[in-house]
C-alpha cells in the first residue's frame, strides 16, 4: 500500500478554534488555548502517524492587521502556511462573515490545492442559522468542501480527518514516525507559562510578555526548570509578581501541574521576571525568541 504524507495548514481569524482542532487531531495539547485573541504566536507543527500515512498539521496565529513588529512576524508564519500546504483548512465560526485580511482571503479562493472550510462552534447555533451560514460560505469560497463541526465537542472531527487522509499526496514520511512535533521541549514550557499569564492577567499585560526557559535539567524522577518572564516595563513586572509574589506563584503552580502531565514526571519550576524594554518592536529580540526566522 502506498504511503501518504503532507502538510495540512489551519488558518482563520483569531479565536475560531484552530488550536482546539489541532489538539483534537493530534491527541495532545500542543497549542495553548485561551479565550483571548492572539493566544497562538508561532506556527506549531503537530504530527499524526499511521502505518501508511503521516499528517503534518500546522496551527497558525489568527489573521490580524499587524500593529507592531511582533504581529508582523506572526503574520509571516501565516504566509508561510500558504506556501507549503498540501491541504488548506480554513476555519470560521458560526456568525462570521469574512476573513480580516482580503489578500489572505483571495489566496484561499484562488487556491489550487484542496481547501476544507470548517464551520466551527455549531453547538452554539440552531439548524436554520447553520444552513444559512453553509450557503453563505459556499458562495464565498466555491472551491472549498464545507464541514460543519464542533472542535470542542469532537463533532465531525473524525470525518474531517478521514477526508484529509484521502486527499493527502503519496509521499514518504517527512519526520520519524515516533515524532509528535517539530518544537523543542523548552517551547512547550514557555507556552504553558504564557497560557497561565493569558488566563490570569488583563489588558495589555499578556501581550507584553514573552517567556524564555534558561535551564532544563532532566533527572530520573524530576525535571528542574528555570524560566524567565520578559515584560516591557517596570510597572508590568510589579503586576506579574503581584502582592507578596502571590500572582507569580499562582502562574508557577498551574504551569507546573500542566508540565507534569505533559512530561509525565515531577517538575521543579523556578520563575523570574525581567524587564526587556520594547522587545515586541525590536527585530533582534524577536529573532532571539523564535520570530523572524
Amino acid at each position: 500500500m502506498a504511503h501518504k504524507a503532507g502538510f495540512v495548514n489551519i488558518i482563520g481569524n483569531p479565536n475560531v478554534g484552530k488550536s482546539t482542532l489541532m489538539n483534537a487531531f493530534v491527541g495532545e495539547k500542543l497549542s495553548i488555548i485561551t479565550s483571548k485573541a492572539q493566544t497562538t504566536r508561532h506556527r506549531i507543527l503537530g504530527i499524526v502517524n499511521g502505518d501508511d500515512f503521516q499528517v503534518l498539521f500546522s496551527d497558525t496565529p489568527g489573521i490580524i492587521k499587524p500593529a507592531y513588529e511582533l504581529q508582523a512576524s506572526m503574520m509571516d508564519f501565516v504566509k508561510s502556511a500558504f506556501e507549503d500546504a498540501d491541504i488548506l483548512v480554513y476555519m470560521v465560526e458560526i456568525g462570521e462573515q469574512a476573513l480580516k485580511d482580503d489578500a489572505f482571503f483571495k489566496k484561499i479562493t484562488n487556491s489550487k490545492i484542496p481547501v476544507l472550510l470548517l464551520l466551527n462552534k455549531i453547538d452554539t447555533s440552531d439548524q436554520q442559522k447553520l444552513e444559512a451560514q453553509v450557503q453563505l460560505w459556499a458562495e464565498k469560497v466555491p472551491n472549498a468542501e464545507i464541514y460543519p463541526i464542533s472542535a470542542l465537542e469532537g463533532f465531525q472531527v473524525k470525518e474531517v480527518f478521514n477526508r484529509i487522509i484521502e486527499l493527502l499526496p503519496e509521499s514518504p514520511p517527512f519526520y520519524p514516525k515516533d515524532q509528535l512535533t517539530d518544537k523543542p521541549e523548552r517551547f512547550f514550557i514557555n507556552e504553558s507559562i504564557r497560557e497561565k499569564i493569558l488566563l490570569h492577567y488583563k489588558k495589555e499585560i499578556p501581550y507584553a510578555v514573552e517567556v524564555e526557559t534558561e535551564a532544563f535539567h532532566e533527572e530520573d524522577n524530576i525535571i528542574r526548570i528555570r524560566s524567565v518572564i520578559m515584560v516591557e516595563r517596570e510597572t508590568q513586572k510589579g503586576i506579574i509578581i503581584g502582592h507578596k509574589g502571590n500572582a507569580l506563584k499562582r502562574v508557577g503552580v498551574e504551569a507546573r501541574k500542566d508540565l507534569e502531565k505533559f512530561f509525565g514526571k515531577q517538575i521543579h519550576l523556578e520563575l523570574y521576571v525581567k524587564v526587556n524594554k520594547n522587545w515586541r518592536s525590536n527585530q533582534n529580540q524577536l529573532k532571539r525568541f523564535g520570530y523572524n526566522n
